[in-house]
């Protein structure tokens, strides 16, 4: 569409009548590009602001329908907006990775003496909880373009804050699986995912350095949170534990409301036009055309195969400790540990990743992925707990690297216009893998008294599916090179298509100005 300065002046008073009677038509209109729940211009790789909630829109989006839309920012309240993303991000994986301490509080606190499977049955507490936060996420993309950031995070900060309380006034484990795996869990999804997509409504040239900062809220809280648990469980127990956490929830609820999305969202588009809102067609709300790309097929299958294991330490390292050296170590230092490398990696890994071209940035998610596994099936072998710290310390910096590199990993796949929800479709994926690996670990450690066959096989996933991801770079540049071959063809097309519309139009000429010289 054209930009302001080129769009076609109104007709006045004083326009030739034969203006006014025969406007030109307007020019096609390409189908807008998105990224992120965010629109993309035709022609340009840069990102406008991701579709949200109508809020204070900038003078220059709305002086005219069919202008461009305006820059962001750069700051301003966007500064307001990312503190808020950051709590959101904190808060979010700060409880969920600080899941170990909650695991021993319950095994503690409903251990009758005859269970002999409590540790599965716990296990699968944070299992779902984990699971679900990423199984949502295709959903809370198609609910974020649909009615803005705002109101979804809001109404899932909400959700959140009932699905937590009501988790303090159980008297079982199995309400646990639906209050804390599935209610508490869903409402951090929905929360979570539109504090990312808001944040490019305001920035853009800083939006690295911003998401920088907002991803550091996970360390920081999943540094400080275990041991604030481990002082309140001591202090008022695992249910007023609970309750104190609601508060980090009511907080979020209302950082929620700082989303102000400067451009309107589907619901509002639809709803300005006609008066009234009707969903988008399916295919726009659910493209699953990125299964197409063979290179993402086998990206979003071979992650999830990796990741069977990767829960596992989250959720049982802190009972391994605790089985292995009793009371006489500090459990949480190891959470520490985890939250620390796993901040600095996404620093160091996301600017490497800047410098190794196209696709071949998978083959850091397979170094990875490498040493996860193998980290993993080293916790059994250590005797001392300077070893545990070591090994915590290096599987940090490599989470840190698999997880900053994924969204740009997926730009490179399928391009600008699908990464959305290729992004949610792979989140989606690995929820299964998530869920089931922890409860398995906690099934094996119920049977044979020890957590060390679980930690060994939980490293064996991560190097099965880095070796599948070892085949991405080729299978992307086969498809790049079919792809260059293809617009040969269509521009010949084009040129014939150009031709005979040439002639059409000439034949057409001729017999009207025939008539003008009769006349």
């Amino acid at each position: 569409m054209a930009p302001v300065s080129e769009q076609p002046a109104p007709q006045g008073a004083g326009d030739p009548p034969h203006a006014a009677a025969t406007p030109l038509p307007d020019p096609p209109v390409e189908e807008p590009r998105r990224e992120n729940g965010g629109e993309w211009c035709p022609g340009s790789g840069n990102p406008v602001a991701p579709s949200g909630e109508s809020g204070a829109q900038p003078r220059a989006a709305t002086e005219a329908p069919g202008s461009a839309a305006a820059e962001p920012p750069e700051g301003g309240w966007g500064w307001v907006v990312m503190l808020a993303a950051m709590w959101c991000n904190g808060a979010v994986f700060g409880i969920q990775n600080s899941c170990g301490v909650l695991f021993v509080s319950m095994l503690q606190l409903f251990d009758d003496g005859e269970d002999k499977q409590l540790a599965f049955k716990t296990a699968w507490v944070s299992s779902l909880s984990m699971g679900m936060v990423f199984f949502c996420s295709p959903i809370v993309s198609i609910f974020t373009d649909l009615f803005g950031c705002q109101k979804v995070a809001v109404i899932g900060a909400a959700v959140g804050f009932a699905g937590l309380l009501s988790s303090s006034f159980v008297s079982t484990i199995e309400p646990l699986y639906f209050t804390y795996g599935v209610l508490f869990a869903c409402g951090c999804s929905f929360a979570y995912q539109p504090s990312l997509v808001i944040l490019g409504h305001y920035f853009k040239q800083r939006l690295g350095l911003v998401n920088g900062i907002v991803t550091a809220g996970s360390s920081l809280f999943t540094v400080s949170l275990p041991f604030l648990l481990r002082v309140l469980i001591d202090s008022v127990g695992l249910y007023n534990t609970l309750r104190v956490l609601c508060i980090l929830m009511f907080i979020l609820l209302l950082a929620g409301f700082t989303y102000k999305p400067l451009v309107p969202n589907a619901k509002d588009k639809e709803g300005g036009k006609k008066g009234k809102f009707r969903f988008p067609p399916e295919k726009k709300i659910c493209n699953f055309s990125v299964f197409k790309v063979l290179s993402y097929r086998i990206w979003a299958f071979g992650i999830p195969a990796a990741l069977f294991g990767y829960f596992v330490p989250y959720v049982h390292l802190m009972k391994h400790v605790k089985d292995r050296f009793g009371d006489s170590v500090p459990e949480e230092v190891l959470l520490l540990c985890l939250g620390i490398t796993s901040g600095v990696g996404r620093l160091i890994f996301g600017r490497v990743a800047d410098y190794i071209p196209g696709a071949k940035k998978v083959y850091l998610q397979v170094a990875s992925f490498f040493f996860i596994g193998l980290m993993s099936m080293m916790i059994p072998l250590c005797h001392v707990f300077g070893g545990l710290i070591a090994v915590c310390l290096f599987m940090g910096l490599f989470d840190g690297c698999f997880i900053c590199i994924m969204a740009p990993i997926a730009f490179e796949l399928v391009g600008a216009q699908d990464v959305s929800q290729a992004i949610g479709f792979l989140l989606g994926l690995m929820s299964i893998p998530m869920t089931v690996g922890p409860p398995i670990a906690g099934l094996l450690r119920d049977q044979l008294g020890t957590y060390d066959v679980a930690f060994y096989l939980a490293g064996v996933p991560p190097l099965i599916g880095g070796a599948i991801l070892c085949i991405i770079p080729w299978v992307h540049e086969r498809q790049k090179l079919k792809e260059r071959a293809k617009p040969v063809d269509g521009e010949t097309t084009e040129k014939m298509l150009d031709n005979e519309n040439t002639l059409v139009l000439d034949t057409t000429e001729k017999p009207v100005k025939e008539m003008e010289s009769g006349v």
